[in-house]
């Protein structure tokens, strides 16, 4: 019958030097306190990237997130150029550059009576908007970003009823264009809009929306939401021009860099 040999001793039973193997366990304990420090602040991280609940990191982030308004420059929340690679019919590369920038806001005026009535239980707090142009200037989107009054709860509400009942689809409730004098967008107006969308964000107090159209003034008689108008063998003229893919292309990015800029600080001071 064999036993394990004496903690401390070789086989011999000598005195065996314990320093390095302290050492060596204290340097894995180390490593491992590290790999977990790093884990845990992806986790929270993660979480509000991908919209999970991470806890009272969540509830930090959402709230961080409700004062990106005034705390983060205009440049960051609506980048002067954005590169929509692959973000075109069939996958084609898009260049959209910003053309105006609305002053920030409250909501009085800035909705249809029928939106705002369907975004009024989460509250206003701030709006901000701009305008952008596609390469050729023959299309223009307002983005739009709605800073509400509401908690987590109101917004995973929200959120629900909008894709319960398809309010994101209805044609009575578009969001309005921001139309900027002396640009190309100076005859975009509610005439003028011809596909959407609206995205009620749950891990943020932030509603993001957008809205395109010709940059000509013609008047669309068939709008279609961004989600029809980019599906294959759609056949509307807002889904034959790309209509769809330039408004849910520039949500996206805009909507994406919103979410980048919660995790980290400004790097000048807000506009």
């Amino acid at each position: 019958m064999s036993f394990g040999e004496p903690e401390g001793y070789d086989e011999r039973a000598r005195a065996r030097p314990l320093l390095g193997r302290v050492r060596g366990r204290t340097a894995v304990v180390a490593a491992c306190l590290v790999l977990g420090l790093g884990l845990i602040g992806g986790a929270v991280t993660g979480s509000w990237l991908a919209g999970d609940d991470g806890g009272d990191g969540a509830r930090g982030t959402f709230s961080a997130a409700a004062g990106l308004w005034h705390s983060v420059p205009v440049d960051q929340l609506f980048p002067p150029t954005l590169q929509g690679l692959g973000a075109g019919p069939g996958g084609a590369d898009r260049t959209w550059t910003r053309i105006a920038v609305a002053p920030d806001s409250g909501c009085k005026g800035a909705f249809d009576p029928l939106l705002g009535k369907a975004l009024a239980p989460v509250g206003c707090q701030r709006l901000l908007r701009a305008t952008y142009t596609d390469a050729t200037e023959s299309f223009v989107t307002t983005v739009g970003l709605l800073f509400t009054k509401a908690d987590a709860p109101a917004m995973t509400a929200l959120a629900k009823r909008f894709r319960s009942e398809g309010l994101g689809n209805r044609t009575d409730l578009m969001p309005r264009p921001y139309a900027a004098k002396d640009t190309p967008a100076a005859r975009f107006g509610p005439q003028q809009r011809a596909s959407w969308t609206v995205s009620v964000l749950t891990e943020a107090p932030v509603v993001v929306y957008a809205v395109s159209g010709w940059a000509d003034g013609r008047t669309v008689d068939a709008p279609q939401p961004a989600a029809q108008a980019m599906q294959s063998g759609a056949t509307t003229a807002p889904a034959q021009a790309g209509l769809g893919h330039e408004a849910q292309g520039i949500a996206d990015r805009i909507e994406r860099a919103l979410r980048k800029d919660v995790t980290s600080p400004p790097t000048e001071p807000p506009s």
